[in-house]
């Protein structure tokens, strides 16, 4: 490509690659397909990138057809120095197309043949996508598979995982997804009861349709929401070790008694094993994080204390991994030290090494936030500490007085 001249109208003008299918919006300007599908509908800018004129939320990309019938020709002809001609692309799904493969949709054997189609024009191009979600029936139709679970006709999994699997895939607008919470209140608990049944892949896709649904519905949702929805949270956590549950935990913890749900669901002892076993970066900060919010109640903190490793474990963790996980670890040290420290408990943290640990913290660089919760729990026991023969010298003349 460096060797040869390129047309400069044959480059797309975001990304000034050789373009393979060109479209021109509604200012005029023609771009690839896959650039400017990715410009307006991931990056969800709603501007033409070359005159910064706006453009509609439905904007119609019109295929040029003589200019991609110009780069083909350019690519034959310039074959000698190894340009590969670029295929005609497939054009994308119509209305009129979608409405049509519904209606065909009436048996529960042409239901799944539907499914399957839907799957393979998702998973086509952006544009299919969008037209999916515009076609509000798709939507309705999809929803509809996954509410089978709930009822007393005879659900396929197949055909719930295949449905879960194109909702998940869709990047479903904020509309779309208010609109799947507003299904009579009762889509979520269709898809806890696909999780509780369902594969691998099933709750893989209902988490992460749950994960979307979570950060547009509003506070009065996520104070009612099921204790089953926790159980099964936990037992995808336990199974596949998911850092979407570990974010959909985080985001869900704060609000009501969901503490209290997932703490009675059994998340710390998974995630105090998860932390055992944990060696990825983000993983081990996304499972204190988890682990933090929990300790903010009274039978988080008791479950961790239960735990055999819990205290050793995050200790552990502190300078080892990131001053994220370390800013979180401390967090978790100093609710287990304000609100639960027994003596035994006060004893179990100077045996294990925790407050060497934390002397350690004072001597070195690891954030000031990290470092101020470590200085105070410190302080709070330092009568039981302090003089304590299980602290090495050199750390004594960093204890706070």
């Amino acid at each position: 490509m460096d060797e040869i001249d390129v047309p400069p109208f044959f480059l797309c003008p975001i990304s000034l690659e050789l373009m393979k299918d060109p479209v021109t919006v509604s200012t005029g300007i023609t771009y690839d397909r896959e650039n400017i599908e990715k410009w307006l509908f991931s990056g969800k800018n709603n501007t033409c990138p070359a005159t910064k004129q706006p453009l509609s939320a439905d904007c119609d990309l019109t295929p040029n057809h003589t200019l991609r019938r110009l780069i083909q020709s350019w690519c034959t002809v310039n074959a000698s120095h190894g340009i590969e001609r670029i295929l005609t692309p497939k054009p994308p799904i119509n209305k009129i197309q979608v409405a049509k493969l519904l209606n065909n949709a009436k048996s529960p054997k042409s239901k799944i043949k539907c499914l399957q189609k839907l799957h393979s024009l998702a998973f086509e191009s952006a544009a299919n996508k969008r037209c999916m979600e515009a076609t509000g029936a798709v939507i309705d139709f999809l929803a509809s598979i996954v509410s089978a679970v709930e009822e007393e006709e005879e659900a396929s999994n197949d055909g719930i995982d295949e449905a879960l699997s194109i909702l998940s895939s869709l990047q479903l607008s904020d509309a779309t997804l208010k609109r799947l919470i507003g299904r009579n209140g009762d889509f979520i608990k269709s898809l806890i009861r696909a999780m509780e049944r369902g594969s691998y892949e099933t709750r893989a896709h209902a988490v992460l349709l749950l994960k979307s649904m979570m950060e547009v519905s509003g506070p009065m949702l996520m104070i009612s929401l099921e204790s089953e929805l926790f159980v099964e949270l936990v037992h995808v956590l336990h199974d596949q070790g998911s850092n979407v549950v570990l974010k959909l935990l985080i985001q869900l913890c704060p609000w009501g008694t969901n503490r209290v749900k997932a703490v009675k669901a059994g998340a710390v002892s998974v995630l105090i094993e998860l932390l055992l076993d944990c060696f990825d970066r983000r993983a081990c900060e996304l499972t204190l994080m988890a682990l933090d919010a929990l300790c903010g109640c009274a039978e988080g903190r008791a479950e961790l204390l239960k735990h055999a490793a819990g205290l050793a474990i995050v200790s552990k963790k502190i300078l080892r991994v990131s001053q994220v996980a370390s800013e979180k670890a401390v967090r978790i040290l100093f609710a287990v030290s304000k609100f639960s420290a027994t003596p035994a408990v006060v004893q179990e943290m100077l045996q294990l090494g925790v407050v060497a640990k934390l002397c350690m913290m004072l001597q070195v660089e690891c954030g000031s936030r990290a470092k101020e919760k470590a200085r105070e729990i410190l302080i709070l026991h330092a009568r039981a500490w302090k003089s304590s023969s299980c602290i090495p010298k050199s750390w004594l003349s960093s204890y706070p007085s």
